[in-house]
């Protein structure tokens, strides 16, 4: 079971009692300005001041960008290893804080999926004026890889040439038992603002434990949890795992089968459902935070590979390797490099 969902069990018989009102995001306001993109802030058509990181290739022209989304609770700095790999490799990177996270405003609260959307198209059309004729990739970890997948989905979808998901996080809810989507939905209505830890859950999401430590003396890093914000992305994974089937750009996939934080039922049910061709790397050994664990140079070579040739083998063998559980419940077959 989930952390969030046995949080929601623990807090039921205080939540059962109380009565309040729906689930409340605190969405964007209305527009005010052109979108910017500063050396480390991007400022939104609202207004709204995200901060940003980026890594650039130390000399000559990128040969590739890459704009990288963080996880629920997590911010920008997350991609801070990965992103020096890449600049090395000749990959400009970009990271900002999204709204709620970090230090972008309205910490804590979800604005919904609405607002990640329109703030991700602004941002890669203001990273494409920066990089012109350069091809732009989309990576998304966790919760990043669901505003991922629900963008480049959409009407109005950003203009990246590819997308990299990491552990992507597409529990929706029609892949959870009955009792969490009811648990959810009564404790999202009745006490919202109610906050939940993951504490003594003994949920392990990477083997990278000084790593794991860090995340935890970080400030920045969200350790309570309203429950309108669970509820929010919980419409979030929804919508990811509906739409995946709709991707039409070169997609790499990366899963952990250590992973105890996005289960393998809703992976590989998605999987399952996406175009032929989507590219899979599936690491023995690794955990839900796939680009911080202790093996964590394995996934980035091969995010690499994949950006100079979609069909190029991966360095680690990661994309040779078939889950078993996913060969018997769905039958899929890895995408064969030409």
């Amino acid at each position: 079971m989930s952390p969030l969902f046995r949080h929601l069990i623990a807090g039921f018989l205080l939540v059962l009692g109380l009565s309040g009102c729906a689930p409340r995001f605190a969405g964007p306001g209305p527009t005010v300005a052109a979108p910017r993109l500063a050396a480390s802030h991007f400022v939104t058509g609202d207004g709204a001041v995200l901060p940003v990181r980026h890594w650039q290739p130390g000399e000559g022209s990128a040969r590739a960008v890459l704009v990288a989304l963080h996880g629920f609770n997590d911010y920008s700095r997350f991609f801070e290893a990965p992103g020096s790999y890449l600049r090395q490799q000749g990959v400009a990177c970009y990271a900002y804080d999204q709204r709620g996270f970090g230090h972008a405003p309205g910490r804590g609260e979800w604005p919904g999926t609405a607002a990640y959307l329109d703030d991700l198209k602004d941002f890669v059309d203001q990273v494409r004026l920066r990089h012109p004729g350069v091809p732009v990739y989309l990576l998304g970890e966790s919760m990043g890889g669901a505003i991922a997948i629900a963008a480049v989905t959409s009407k109005q979808a950003p203009a990246v040439d590819g997308l990299i998901l990491a552990a992507p996080a597409v529990w929706g809810r029609a892949t959870m038992p009955w009792y969490q989507r009811w648990l959810l939905a009564v404790a999202a209505r009745t006490l919202p603002e109610l906050e939940l830890t993951g504490e003594g859950l003994g949920i392990l999401p990477s083997d990278n434990i000084e790593m794991l430590r860090g995340l935890g003396r970080d400030p920045l890093v969200i350790k309570a949890t309203r429950v309108d914000a669970i509820y929010g992305l919980a419409d979030l994974m929804d919508l990811a795992l509906q739409r995946a089937p709709r991707l039409r750009l070169p997609t790499l996939l990366l899963y952990g089968e250590k992973d105890q934080v996005v289960p393998k039922e809703p992976v590989y049910r998605m999987i399952a459902s996406m175009p032929a061709g989507v590219r899979t790397a599936f690491y023995e050994q690794g955990y839900h935070l796939l680009l911080r664990d202790l093996h964590a140079d394995r996934p980035w070579s091969d995010i690499v590979a994949w950006i100079g040739n979609h069909d190029a083998p991966f360095p680690s063998g990661a994309d040779r390797r078939q889950p078993q559980e996913l060969a018997l419940a769905t039958g899929w077959m890895p995408h064969a490099p030409q």
